[in-house]
């Protein structure tokens, strides 16, 4: 007896049992009443759809009845079989889906031969691949830029340069469309020293969702992009020296770091902006040669660069930083003063602990721990404090101050660790509670989640979500279209702050700055 034998006149729930039997077994005997019942459907929606589903099982193991069928006549039987195709990448139907592909007039159902062919990957595929790469549908475009990139071809690079290079002109950069983010890509596939170069090269895109991307291809190509990164730090201008410092910290490979540091003895990091990105890329990788920078970095005047220093010092202590550490703090004079400050706005616990063995060291960091605002700073010390016990703990225990949470609430994005730390002391000090974030989509958890913020403060450039990214979405966010939003940056170029503005951003700050700066900014943009 046939699988499907007087199918209609049965149960729905022996129906059920029938469907699901032939998609465990892929009874090829059940295909001709599949395909009947796929063509003229019982008019169940649950059992159409097991029929569907049954249907793809059964063609999955029987490939000469996917490539007969892809030119079938009945549109939902043709449609299967071209997606069955790529999902089980169906090498006989490739050549098929070429000439379909190279008639059809119908978008979606272009795109659908596409995505099959992409997922059979043959390069039987490519001169078709190469046709629609100028075409008006931007998904279809895509599509085949992503599908070229995979397959490794050549030929078409120089395209995918183009559409990068193309999406910087004045009436396109402000839009990060998906055919340059699958560009991108495409050439992060084919790695190679030309390809690599070029993405190192356009790392400071215009448009910052594109930095993101590129910055995320480089990373995930590997230790491979260090000697063309170190080549741009040597060449770029200031805002790609940012960049590329960036991104060898994120590699975190130790080449990165000995490049970095060569170029910092060449005088190469003159632009305090320049020299925090460094140490912060210094401090993520902890090389030998990193830390005695670090150490030296010690001298810093600027309250943000000393953060960076201390931060970068914090994952990496050792004993003889430790002791040029504890000179300089216990030395009490001005600089020694910015550092115990650092050290307790980083919230660097392992370099408090260390040097606290220090009597005039330790007075120094209790007086500025005793100065902070923040509640959690405060906590996180004590706990260190009564960690380390005794009497001289315990005297020091009694001078902090009891800190209650500020009733107003303010949200940062950066995914700096030292900014980060000094956005939170300014908040504290200005009586915020402040909502933490590195980068902007943990920071618009906090807005799906219901919490209101008098202030929005972020960086313009971070990983998984940028800064633009982030305002955008505040700004289509109910309750959230009129909160002031400060946006702090390095770019120099004034298109950046530009394109800022239109996206929603109320006021901007420009690194490195002194806290007081941004308390200005602060007290500007909330009227007080």
């Amino acid at each position: 007896m046939a699988p499907l034998e007087k199918f209609r006149e049965k149960e729905f729930l022996d129906q059920i049992t029938i469907l699901n039997e032939i998609s465990g077994s892929k009874n090829t005997e059940a295909l001709p009443g599949l395909i009947e019942l796929l063509k003229n459907p019982v008019g169940d929606t649950s059992i159409d759809y097991m029929v569907v589903n049954a249907l793809n099982a059964v063609l999955s193991s029987n490939e000469d009845k996917v490539v007969e069928g892809l030119s079938d006549p009945h549109e939902g039987f043709s449609i299967l079989c071209i997606r069955v195709a790529g999902e089980y990448a169906i090498r006989a139907a490739a050549e098929p889906l070429v000439e379909l592909a190279r008639s059809e007039a119908d978008l979606d159902r272009l795109m659908e031969i596409l995505t099959s062919l992409a997922r059979i990957g043959d390069s039987v595929a490519l001169p078709v691949f190469r046709t629609f790469l100028d075409h008006e549908d931007s998904f279809i475009q895509s599509s085949c830029i992503e599908a070229l990139g995979k397959l490794g071809d050549a030929e078409s690079i120089e395209k995918f340069k183009q559409i990068i290079t193309d999406s910087e002109a004045p009436d396109r950069f402000e839009v990060c469309d998906i055919t340059t983010w699958k560009a991108v890509d495409a050439l992060a596939h084919n790695v190679g020293e030309d390809t690599i170069s070029f993405l190192v090269s356009t790392l400071h895109h215009k448009n910052p969702t594109v930095r993101r991307i590129i910055t995320d291809a480089l990373v995930n190509v590997g230790s491979y992009c260090i000697p063309m990164l170190l080549a741009e730090f040597e060449t770029g201008n200031t805002d790609s020296k940012i960049l590329t410092a960036n991104v060898l910290g994120f590699l975190g490979d130790r080449g990165g770091a000995a490049g970095l540091v060569a170029a910092f003895d060449k005088g190469l990091a003159q632009d305090p902006n320049v020299r925090y990105a460094v140490y912060e890329a210094l401090g993520r990788i902890g090389t030998m040669k990193g830390i005695i920078c670090l150490v030296d970095g010690l001298s810093e005047t600027d309250e943000l660069i000393l953060m960076a220093v201390i931060g970068g010092l914090e994952k990496h202590v050792n004993p003889g930083m430790i002791s040029t550490l504890t000179a300089l703090v216990a030395k009490a004079d001005e600089q020694s003063d910015r550092l115990a400050k650092a050290v307790i706005a980083s919230k660097a616990t392992a370099v408090f602990d260390a040097l606290y063995e220090n009597q005039g060291a330790g007075d120094a960091l209790i007086d500025a721990l005793a100065e902070s605002k923040d509640p959690e700073v405060v906590e996180e010390f004590r706990a260190v404090l009564g960690e380390i016990g005794g009497s001289r703990a315990q005297e020091d225990l009694d001078r902090l101050p009891t800190l209650t949470t500020g009733t107003r609430k303010a949200l940062a994005a950066d995914d700096s660790r030292s900014m980060c730390a000094m956005h939170r002391a300014i908040l504290t000090d200005l009586g915020f509670e402040p909502f933490m974030a590195t980068n902007g989509e943990e920071a618009y958890d906090y807005v799906e989640q219901g919490e209101e913020f008098e202030v929005v403060i972020t960086d313009m450039n971070m990983p998984i979500m940028d800064g633009m990214e982030l305002v955008g979405k505040i700004r289509s966010t109910p309750g959230m279209e009129d909160v002031p939003i400060i946006m702090v940056t390095t770019e120099s170029e004034a298109s950046q702050q530009g394109l800022a503005a239109k996206t929603g951003v109320t006021a901007f700050i420009t690194k490195p700055f002194k806290p007081d700066d941004l308390k200005a900014k602060i007290l500007e943009v909330t009227g007080e």
